[in-house]
């Protein structure tokens, strides 16, 4: 069977930051990489389902929200995955995570999705804890210089 993209990058040489972890047709997946892998220090459930729920929202409200296709967790809670369509360049996609984060580090008032009706699991979300995370992330995110998951490789 093959191997999948994101299993062929070497964990060992990823820090924080934002890469490229490949491209589909017209389709750009992110890595958002909160976490360093493999070091113990995860995200909690509530924190990463409350970034979804806020950076989903927000990116989808954004100027580039016609070329979103998903924003989304990691499994192993070390960071999110955001898609885009290949007209916003990285630059661009950069921006616009930074500003979604920004927007929900100033916001005060309830998780969007935050009930019965919108959520599957809306009693497991904390606007704080999602906020702390997300400014430990923010330096990383702005200072990100995006690379694909080749040029990981090849550090």
């Amino acid at each position: 069977m093959e191997k999948i993209r994101s299993f062929q990058v070497d964990h060992r040489k990823l820090d924080r930051g934002m890469y490229i972890s490949r491209i589909d047709g017209d389709v750009v997946t992110y890595d958002l990489r909160f976490k360093k892998p493999n070091t113990g220090d995860v995200l909690d459930d509530v924190t990463v389902h409350t970034i979804e729920h806020m950076l989903a929202t927000y990116t989808r409200n954004s100027g580039i929200a016609d070329e979103v296709v998903y924003f989304g967790p990691m499994g192993c809670r070390t960071g999110f995955y955001f898609l885009v369509r290949d007209t916003v360049s990285p630059e661009r996609a950069k921006e616009e995570i930074v500003s979604a984060i920004k927007q929900t580090l100033e916001y005060e008032g309830p998780v969007f999705g935050a009930s019965e009706i919108e959520c599957g699991n809306y009693r497991e979300l904390d606007l704080e804890s999602a906020k702390a995370a997300l400014r430990e992330y923010l330096p990383a995110a702005e200072n990100a210089v995006i690379m694909n998951y080749d040029e990981v490789n090849a550090l």
